[in-house]
Order: structure tokens, then sequence, then C-alpha cells
């Protein structure tokens, strides 16, 4: 198979988009894109500068000197990220960059500027990326869309019982309340809300398991794949 596309996953919060997106990512032998990592990788930069948000939002080109990119750790089979040609995957992970990400993944022209950044590294195709705006607003023309859902209840517990394996004493009902509550904000927010592309399959994740969930995205990825090759 020679012809390569770009694979966006969407959906809600805590439905596994990052685990479906890396394991299409290995089976195809494409490029899996951290949009989250990103992210962190502006704000570390914003940090190690000590750059205020309210000069970003003031002099954009401000970001101009920010380059990320990703190389594959074969060891940890493991997508790093690297900021300026720096490996800065242990350092996005950490407590300070976790407290700023939010407020910095809020100002539109981060937002603006990343989206550029990620149409840069997926113009080759062969590509796998996840988020909130992949398939509506990063890769409109990605010749594989997917949506993922599941039931609010479903994800909380998903959520819940992971939080509980990290030693978190959580209430389920919190959980399911944030969960709730950061759907809304997705869905209502101003800057790239969360939306289904028209174009977009569904995958409905509540009764699958995640091999279940791959094998079926796989499945559909083999398919356009296929349909584009020459006969």
């Amino acid at each position: 198979m020679d012809s390569k596309i770009i694979i966006a996953i969407d959906g809600h919060s805590s439905c596994g988009k990052g685990t479906l997106a890396k394991n299409l990512a290995k089976e195809l032998d494409y490029l899996f894109i951290d949009s989250g990592a990103m992210y962190r990788a502006v704000t570390l930069y914003l940090i190690n500068e000590n750059i205020p948000l309210s000069e970003v939002s003031e002099d954009p080109a401000l970001l101009g000197n920010i380059k990320i990119h990703f190389e594959f750790d074969p060891e940890r089979y493991f997508f790093e990220t690297f900021l300026n040609g720096e490996n800065v995957e242990e350092q996005i992970r950490g407590m300070e960059v976790s407290r700023k990400v939010s407020p910095v993944s809020a100002i539109k022209e981060v937002r603006y500027f990343l989206v550029a950044q990620q149409q840069e590294i997926g113009k080759n195709r062969g590509v796998v990326m996840d988020g909130r705006d992949i398939g509506t607003v990063v890769f409109p023309d990605a010749e594989l869309k997917i949506f993922m859902t599941a039931s609010s209840g479903i994800r909380a517990k998903r959520r819940y019982e992971e939080l509980k394996k990290k030693g978190v004493h959580v209430n389920y009902q919190e959980v399911l309340h944030n969960i709730r509550e950061r759907d809304h904000i997705d869905s209502t927010r101003k800057e790239s809300p969360l939306l289904k592309a028209k174009d977009a399959i569904t995958l409905d994740n509540s009764s699958m398991t995640k091999m279940e969930q791959s094998r079926l995205a796989l499945q559909w990825a083999r398919g356009v794949i296929e349909s584009l090759e020459p006969h």
C-alpha cells in the first residue's frame, strides 16, 4: 500500500481517542501527532522565555520562534515531542506545564499558530491525529474522519477506574459531573468548538473493547487506502 492518507479522530473527552490514534499509527506505520503535547510545548516555551500570556495576544509574532516536531522512539514505541530541536517529552508532562496549559490553549493566536504547524506536519499525509477540531478545522480534507463517542456514564466509569488505579481518591459523581461539564464547554466554546464533521464516521465505543474499536477503525482505514490505490 503506497497511498498514504490523513486520519482525523475527534470526539468527546475520555473516549480513548489518543489510544485509538496511537494504535492506528502503529499498525499503519504512520506518524501520530499529539495535539495536546503541542499545546504543552508552547506552554513550556512561554514559561522558559518568561513571556506573559497577555503579550502573546498582543504580539502573536512571539510564537514565530517555536518549532515543534515528533520523533519515534522504537525502544519505548512512543512518539516523543521536540521543541526547537530539544527532546522535551519529560518537561512538558511536569506540574508547572500542566497547571498553565489550559489558559495557553484558550488563546486564539496560539490555536491559529498550532493549526498551521499541524497542517505543515501533515502535508505529506501518512498521519493520525486526535483532538476536538481535527476533522473540521485542522484537516478538513482528511480522507478518513472518525468521530468517537460513548455515553457520559460509560466514560465517567472508565475515567473513575483509571484514576482509582493511579491511587487518586475521587467520587464517581464528581467524575461524571466533570465529564458532562467538559462536553458542554467543548461543544459551546467560541474558538474551534467540538463538532462532528459532515463526512465523519461515528464510532460509539460504549460497548466495545479497545481491541474491537482498533480493529474496526483499522478496517475503515485500510478500506480507504485500498480505494485510492491504482487498479
